[in-house]
């Protein structure tokens, strides 16, 4: 009998010990991303690379990775934690200041639910940016470069969010402490801490409404200079194929430090996609930016950075993973701040670009 009852436990021991591992299994998702792209520019400039405000798919006139990553994310009821290294321009452009293997970290964080009864994280380390509705993986945004508005606004950051998202889901609300502005290190002689909030109302799944903001310092303390910035986008699911977005962005900064006078900067930007099939989108943009005292653009002329832009795209999806998309975009500027072949300064820039984009 007793030799029964050992061998029933022990089979039971056995049994839970597989089940907690297949659980751990479930818990535990692999997954990448990878998008190659050629562009070109019709300015023909003798550099490789496109004006220094563009951040995504900033190569030009060469086959280029934009971007390429392998993700391990890991969720359990109460933990969660994601680690992603990536590679590509984009990665060279957005962590040039970031020093060694850093240069690599695409994301990196470990969340902890704080509530049984509420949905209530603490998350720490380096994180999507909390501001604006795109992001660096395209195949996620309407079209295939990314706005002016958000290759000059974070997308990614660090620091510890805690969050907080109501039983029916329409809304969700964080509070975050950053260590600046699109840093994972702050700058060096830097010893202040940053601030951010975003609230995201969803009245229904056709329309999100989301405002977020950034607040602090990303200069050494002896030029401290205030930053206080605003992003406020909504997203409207017009009909089972027509969607669009509106957003606008404003940023003011103190001139210098412990001065009461700002310099303002500020953009909108519309798009608006039709999905004729499930195969293909078709998306127009249409934007602005304005920062003509060069707080996040420089050009050294004498209006700044005053800038018009309108784009069309074109998504194919070869398979449901995989799409090719085509987008030709021009800019038009109050000043001559764009480069030719002839090293002559133009105040309008065409290009045409295409890539192809996997999820596995």
């Amino acid at each position: 009998m007793k030799k029964t009852i050992l061998f029933l436990a022990v089979m039971l021991g056995a049994t839970i010990n597989a089940y907690t591992q297949e659980i751990e299994k479930k818990s535990l998702t692999i997954s990448g991303y990878a998008e190659v792209y050629y562009q070109y520019d019709f300015n023909n400039p003798e550099t490789n690379n496109r004006p220094d405000f563009v951040y995504s798919l900033s190569r030009n006139n060469e086959v280029s990775l934009n971007l390429g990553f392998i993700k391990a994310a890991y969720e359990t009821e109460k933990v969660r934690a994601n680690l992603s290294v990536g590679v590509g321009s984009y990665m060279n452009a957005n962590y040039s200041t970031e020093p060694n293997v850093l240069k690599n970290i695409y994301e990196a964080n470990v969340g902890v639910k704080l509530s049984k009864k509420h949905n209530l994280w603490l998350d720490a380390g380096i994180m999507p940016a909390h501001i604006g509705s795109e992001s660096a993986i395209g195949a996620d945004c309407f079209t295939l470069t990314r706005s002016m508005m958000a290759d000059n606004s974070p997308y990614f950051e660090t620091g510890a969010k805690l969050s907080y998202n109501t039983a029916n889901g329409k809304w969700s609300m964080a509070a975050l402490v950053l260590n600046g502005w699109q840093r994972i290190q702050r700058v060096e002689g830097n010893t202040t801490q940053a601030f951010g909030h975003q609230l995201t109302y969803h009245p229904t799944d056709k329309i999100t409404l989301n405002s977020s903001s950034f607040i602090g310092n990303d200069f050494p303390d002896s030029e401290r200079k205030m930053r206080y910035f605003h992003n406020l986008y909504g997203q409207v699911k017009l009909s089972e194929t027509v969607a669009f977005i509106a957003g606008f962005d404003i940023g003011v900064q103190q001139k210098e430090k412990n001065s009461t006078n700002y310099n303002t900067w500020y953009t909108p930007a519309a798009i608006v996609k039709w999905s004729p099939s499930e195969k293909i989108n078709l998306a127009a943009r249409v934007e602005y930016y304005n920062d003509k005292d060069g707080v996040i653009i420089k050009t050294d002329t004498a209006n700044g950075f005053q800038t018009f832009g309108a784009s069309l795209n074109v998504d194919y999806y070869i398979l449901s993973k995989v799409v090719w998309r085509t987008e030709v975009k021009n800019l038009s500027s109050k000043d001559a701040i764009f480069v030719n072949q002839s090293n002559e300064m133009k105040k309008d820039n065409v290009s045409i670009i295409t890539s192809l984009a996997v999820r596995f």
